[in-house]
């Protein structure tokens, strides 16, 4: 995709529901992984393979599989790609008032109400919950627009009843519903996803959003919690570990695919990111986000 301007992706529920329902196969792939966002709930699940993950300004690697939680207006990336090797991604998308404005305020409800007010910052589950509800999500597959209905509440009552998940962005992403704020992060966060292979400075990007360096060093820092350095070099850390996994070629090459023109800062920079050395991750393959 050539063009960084950001995407307000238009759900439309299938005819006689709230909610939208699909599933991705190897045949039938998800769309091109740009970076958008959109005012319905989603919740991903991606039947096993391995892949990047990015949502806010979060960014991890994946392995067997990933079941996410992402709130309204939250940006995000695509999750699966053609190497990505599942054998499923399923995606429901709803409204957050679906069920009515206060329904989630109600006594019953109010567990999954603070569930959808957590997932504003997005939400990663793992362990037997992840495969468990994953599972359960796959099953609403053949289900009548009733008890699809009943399922999707039981499966957000199973993930408010767990204690297997990590917020995402705890310590930052401060974006709510102000859709020109969206429109900017949007634009940023497809620009470095597009250049993030060579150096990206501060007076190019400041010039991109149309502001002063220092306005958009203190623009970005508190709508993301990161500066945009340390943003851009996760980026890039994120890739090499795609690649660490995905190809037989040289630590020094994967380096370089990276982004990172210093060797010795990249080797630096990943074990402090993933807690290893890339020689070592590349060797155990067990990332600390699964």
């Amino acid at each position: 995709m050539n063009s960084t301007k950001p995407s307000l992706e238009k759900i439309v529920p299938e005819f006689g529901s709230s909610m939208y329902y699909e599933t991705f196969t190897r045949t039938n792939q998800n769309k091109a992984p740009i970076w958008h966002y959109h005012p319905e709930i989603e919740l991903v699940y991606v039947n096993g393979g391995t892949g990047k993950r990015q949502i806010g300004s979060h960014m991890s690697y994946y392995r067997n599989g990933a079941l996410m939680l992402i709130g309204s207006n939250l940006p995000h990336c695509g999750f699966t790609d053609l190497k990505t090797g599942n054998s499923r991604e399923t995606i429901v998308q709803m409204l957050p008032d679906f069920l009515g404005t206060h329904f989630f305020d109600i006594p019953e409800m109010s567990g999954i109400g603070k569930l959808l007010r957590q997932a504003k910052k997005g939400i990663v589950f793992h362990g037997n919950t992840k495969r468990k509800i994953g599972a359960q999500i796959e099953a609403l597959r053949d289900l009548e627009s009733f008890e699809r209905l009943i399922g999707i509440l039981k499966v957000l009552k199973e993930m408010e009843k767990t204690d297997e998940y990590t917020i995402l962005n705890a310590e930052g992403f401060i974006i709510e519903t102000a859709i020109q704020d969206n429109n900017r992060i949007n634009l940023i966060f497809n620009f470095v996803q597009q250049e993030f292979i060579r150096p990206i400075s501060l007076e190019e990007i400041a010039d991109k959003v149309s502001m002063s360096v220092p306005g958009f060093c203190r623009y970005f820092k508190k709508i993301t919690g990161k500066t945009f350095t340390q943003f851009v070099n996760e980026y890039r850390l994120v890739h090499a570990a795609k690649l660490l996994h995905e190809k037989q070629t040289s630590i020094t090459d994967v380096c370089y695919e990276s982004g990172f023109s210093n060797f010795s800062h990249f080797n630096k920079l990943f074990k402090k990111f993933s807690g290893k050395t890339p020689s070592m991750y590349r060797n155990e393959m067990k990332y600390t986000v699964s």
